[in-house]
């Protein structure tokens, strides 16, 4: 069999203005247009390698330069018709988390309700809507004002009743002893986590939080932002972290994920993965259903996020039922976008750009 040969490299920015309507504000990122540095490889047997890197917009122009193609997923050849179920297992174990997943998927949480720069009036029907759909589990922006916070975690909590779970999620906007003294502030709100309260590569910072926290029931999750496993091996050494979340595209490549899911079951803390943007969800399913399948077969304290946002420009978007991921029937790593969407949200010379303008 003759060996593939690459014969073009395509790299796109591609941005969605979402900024225009506040979708993705947060403490830190007041204005985000959602984008991608987006890769095409061809090979010269016609067969097609795809891969992307989230970013709010201006950071693409940094990740052009020195883009990975590490979340290439997808093949036109029959190596690749294999789904993301061919999960192989020894004599005799059992096949139930790989036929609980096909029937009622992995749990998800909604960010979308509750962007830090959306109005009152949006807040509350989006969170109308979603209570109708099924949603239990609910993410809020906060940690740009305290006032702010309290009004928007109590309309939630009104919003969402006494038994549903809420999240907080300040985008590292805090220091150490600023996200104790405000997460205190917001304990009777009963948020399950605070997300990201300090610097990302603040290890100790995270574990004096989770130490000042704890009493008060509310642990500390972050991740989005670790670049390699050692950053998460340290997290879990220093009891940093109550939940572990991976990102697709932060940390280079599957295999790199695949190690953290398997020190974060050795420490036994949940993995709930980040996901949103541009692509994320699509491409963190997989990482999750393999957890759930082959490393933890356990849902407690467990769920993936889902953003609303931008999976109609994906060949194989993600699929939500009842607040559940649905396991992906599409070979590859979903990350393929549709041409006619790149083409039109190129930057900056996209027809969506130039209607801006």
């Amino acid at each position: 069999k003759m060996p593939k040969k690459i014969v073009r490299l395509t790299v796109s920015d591609v941005r969605f203005p979402t900024s225009l309507e506040q979708h993705g504000s947060d403490a830190m990122h007041t204005d985000p247009d959602y984008s991608v540095a987006y890769v095409v490889i061809e090979t010269d047997q016609g067969m097609h390698g795809y891969g992307l890197t989230f970013t709010v917009g201006r950071g693409t122009e940094i990740d052009w330069t020195r883009e990975r193609s590490h979340s290439v997923g997808h093949c036109g050849g029959p190596e690749c018709s294999m789904g993301p179920l061919g999960t192989v297992r020894g004599q005799g174990e059992t096949l139930e988390p790989l036929d609980q997943m096909l029937k009622e998927g992995y749990p998800a949480y909604t960010t979308s309700c509750a962007w830090l720069g959306y109005s009152d009036q949006l807040l509350k029907q989006l969170c109308t809507d979603a209570l109708n759909d099924g949603w239990t589990k609910f993410k809020v922006k906060v940690g740009a004002d305290l006032e702010d916070d309290i009004r928007r975690c109590s309309l939630i909590r009104q919003m969402i009743g006494p038994h549903n779970t809420l999240m907080i999620d300040a985008n590292q906007r805090w220091d150490v002893g600023e996200a104790i003294t405000w997460v205190t502030r917001l304990a009777e709100y009963k948020p399950l986590w605070i997300e990201e309260p300090t610097s990302p590569d603040d290890i100790l910072g995270h574990a004096a939080i989770s130490k000042a926290l704890a009493p008060l029931g509310i642990g500390v999750a972050t991740g989005e932002q670790c670049h390699n496993r050692v950053m998460f091996k340290q997290f879990l050494q220093a009891s940093a972290l109550q939940f572990v979340q991976i990102d697709s595209c932060r940390l280079g490549s599957v295999n790199e994920n695949l190690a953290v899911l398997l020190m974060a079951h050795k420490f036994k803390v949940p993995v709930c993965p980040h996901a949103g943007g541009v692509g994320l969800c699509e491409l963190v399913q997989h990482l999750i259903l393999f957890d759930y399948i082959s490393v933890s077969a356990s849902l407690d304290n467990r769920m993936c996020e889902f953003v609303d946002h931008l999976h109609q420009h994906f060949r194989s978007p993600v699929v939500i039922q009842n607040a559940h991921y649905m396991p992906p029937k599409d070979p590859g790593y979903s990350c393929e976008m549709l041409e006619s969407s790149v083409q039109t949200h190129q930057y900056p010379q996209g027809q969506v750009w130039k209607n801006l303008q």
